[in-house]
């Protein structure tokens, strides 16, 4: 007789994981998730407006705790992935979206601005991606879909470089290199590794500018029609909801307009 595969296509009865879902990428990767079946880890610094998403995912029938946490300490990023382990008893899918760009010129720019970018894009990512491997592992091995995934969001910049973001660039080409390495590793034990490198999206990112960054950016991009951040939460969606034999590993998404 022949075995049907497991239908991947819902996520009920698995739990995603969200970092940065507060705002932006994030916030509608959760919903998305969300609306396809998963349980819905909520992580962010701001609680009350990872409150106000649980509220809303809840209210429409779904499951979500929202947890505001620094991920750029590795105990706190540990601690996260227990409580999940704790309140929900897996881990399926993870989704690393946190992160911030601070760019302008090198020779004036604040070495704390530096430091924050590799905090946040880089060290928290690693370190919640570390503490979460033995569970995401557990669960391929275990679960009817036979798969868990990781995907990373990183940004053209982790592909091309471009001026006045050399550190920007570095944690993007970071997240970019790390998650390849990891689909290598991790491809025979059905843990599938996956980046996203979107362009201009409307989000807080360029809100974290300088002002006169700000200004530029806006200048350049004036005539862009910028990507909603749905768009970015519907390649996640696609990834994760593949079937176990496709592994996507990598997704370019930018403004048709962006050059």
């Amino acid at each position: 007789m022949e075995t049907i595969p497991a239908d991947t296509t819902t996520l009920t009865s698995t739990v995603a994981l969200v970092t940065g879902a507060s705002s932006g990428i994030g916030q509608a990767t959760a919903r998305r998730l969300a609306a396809r079946g998963a349980a819905v880890v909520l992580v962010a610094r701001r609680q009350d407006r990872l409150d106000v998403l649980a509220k809303e995912i809840t209210g429409q029938g779904g499951q979500a705790v929202a947890l505001a946490a620094d991920l750029t300490d590795a105990d706190t990023a540990a601690d996260i992935v227990t409580t999940t382990i704790e309140r929900f008893g897996r881990l399926d899918t993870l989704v690393n979206a946190a992160g911030v760009m601070l760019t302008g010129d090198s020779g004036t720019s604040p070495l704390t601005e530096w430091q924050r970018m590799v905090d946040i894009n880089l060290n928290g990512l690693l370190y919640l991606t570390k503490a979460a491997l033995p569970q995401l592992v557990e669960a391929a091995a275990t679960s009817p879909r036979q798969v868990a995934d990781v995907v990373n969001i990183s940004s053209i910049a982790g592909r091309w470089v471009i001026p006045h973001a050399a550190v920007y660039n570095a944690t993007k080409f970071g997240v970019t290199a790390a998650t390849e390495a990891w689909r290598q590793e991790y491809a025979r034990r059905n843990v599938r590794f996956s980046v996203v490198e979107p362009g201009l999206v409307e989000t807080e990112l360029l809100g974290h500018q300088q002002t006169a960054v700000q200004e530029r950016m806006a200048a350049r991009f004036a005539d862009v029609e910028q990507l909603p951040a749905d768009d970015i939460a519907e390649a996640v969606a696609y990834i994760v909801t593949s079937p176990r034999r496709r592994a996507v590993a990598e997704i370019v998404i930018r403004p048709t307009d962006q050059v």
